[in-house]
């Protein structure tokens, strides 16, 4: 987090808040590939501008997605987190309903209770977040 690419600016703060993110499918059950993930986080990228944020950091794999998003001050991460796993679900069953149905029949595609999973507290600079991301 020590660069100045890090730092928000406003009138009145300085601040440089990332929050880390992870997403897990209903049932940890593996319903991603490579192209379903790669446009996962083409919705999610844009979710995060809506919201003024920067998604800073993707990866995932066949059952979870992990996310770093570098966010405003302004912005709720439980809002920011709603948005993420509604607008994502709703696209990726629109857009690959045959994958997506076959795996998890009914409900939804985030399982709920790590849906904000956020991992706020973490120690260490960004780098060593993506590192363990990537991991």
């Amino acid at each position: 987090m020590g660069t100045q690419n890090d730092f928000r600016r406003g009138r009145q703060v300085v601040s440089a808040t990332h929050v880390h993110l992870v997403f897990v499918t209903k049932y940890r059950r593996g319903v991603f590939n490579d192209e379903m993930l790669t446009r996962c986080e083409e919705i999610m990228r844009k979710v995060c501008e809506d919201f003024g944020a920067e998604l800073k950091e993707f990866n995932g794999d066949r059952d979870h997605v992990h996310l770093l998003v570098h966010y405003p001050p302004k912005v709720s991460v439980s809002g920011l987190v709603n948005s993420l796993k509604g607008v994502s679900a709703r696209r990726i069953r629109q857009e690959f309903a045959g994958r997506i149905n076959r795996a998890i029949m009914h409900g939804p595609l985030w399982c709920p209770f790590t849906g904000g999973w956020p991992r706020l507290k973490v120690s260490g600079p960004a780098s060593m977040i993506r590192y363990w991301m990537t991991s």
